[in-house]
Parts: structure tokens; C-alpha cells; sequence
């Protein structure tokens, strides 16, 4: 008989470092990514898969809807992050989701601690801003091979030619 994850949750901000010590305690090793995630695609699943596969627990840091406008500009996000936060939690690798407002991860990652914290192959030690917190505290960073034409902005633009 195939055992249900049933735990799955979106964590309040104000309590995910308690959430995480709680994790740790059970022995559990905490695998951390973030994201926008607006329009959720093959190139997400196979990411957030791989993501899950260097540990126990995989918590996304969910980037709010301000802080996409922000980053992707004022047509974005699509969905709105209650709804990007239930789909991710749909899936089969992600068991928690906590929204962050930050332009970046670093003070999410201080509070949480993972022992992974995993990123797009986009990234580098040199362009991570997360990469010295992370390293501060002893965690270990995993770059993950994007899928090639795979994106949300790719799948709008191809959306906006109809």
C-alpha cells in the first residue's frame, strides 16, 4: 500500500524557523528552493523532483505577488500566490510552502537553516546572493539543470501570438 503524505502545509512566516527546529529534531534533512513558480510547467516538476531527491523534506520559499510584480514586472504574477502555494503543494515533492516578500531569499534561508539549498543552473556561487549564508552556517548548495525552453515567460509569449 503506497503511503499519502498528509503533513503538507503552508507555514506562517513568523513560525517556520520553530517548523524547521521541530524537522530537525526528527531527524529529518531539510531541503530549501524558492521561487516565483507563476505558471507551473514540466520544467518545475522536474526541478522541484530533483530538488526533493537530496532530502527528506523540500520547502519552497514562494515569492509573494508584490515581490513578483517586482521582479517580473506589473503583469505578473498570473496566478495569484494563494493559488501558486496550492498547486505547489500538489505536488508530490514539495511538502511545504512559505511565502517571502524579500527581493531575495537570504533572510527566509537564515531563518530556516536547510542543510540543501538548492537553485537553477542559471545560477552560480558568483551570482547567488543566498550563497554566503548558506555557507555561514555549514548548508550545501545544489545547482539544478534547467529544462531547456521551459519557462513561464515562454509559455505567456507563446499564450500573447494567438
Amino acid at each position: 500500500m503506497k503511503q499519502r503524505q498528509v503533513n503538507k502545509m503552508l507555514i506562517d512566516r513568523k513560525k517556520i524557523s520553530a517548523h524547521c527546529e521541530q524537522l530537525r529534531q526528527q531527524g529529518k534533512k531539510i531541503v530549501f528552493t524558492n521561487g516565483c513558480f507563476d505558471i507551473l510547467h514540466a520544467g518545475h516538476v522536474r526541478y522541484l523532483t530533483t530538488a526533493k531527491n537530496f532530502g527528506d523534506i523540500l520547502i519552497v520559499g514562494l515569492n509573494s505577488d508584490e515581490s513578483v510584480r517586482r521582479l517580473k514586472g506589473k503583469t505578473r504574477p498570473v496566478n495569484n500566490q494563494n493559488d501558486r502555494a496550492e498547486v505547489l503543494l500538489g505536488l508530490k515533492a514539495v511538502d511545504d510552502v512559505v511565502f517571502f516578500g524579500e527581493q531575495t531569499a537570504e533572510n527566509l534561508i537564515a531563518e530556516i537553516k536547510p542543510a540543501i539549498y538548492v537553485k537553477g543552473g542559471d545560477y552560480n556561487l558568483d551570482n547567488l546572493p543566498e550563497a554566503k549564508i548558506v555557507q555561514g552556517y555549514g548548508g550545501e548548495i545544489k545547482f539544478v539543470q534547467l529544462v531547456e525552453g521551459k519557462s513561464t515567460t515562454n509559455i505567456i509569449k507563446k499564450i500573447s501570438a494567438d
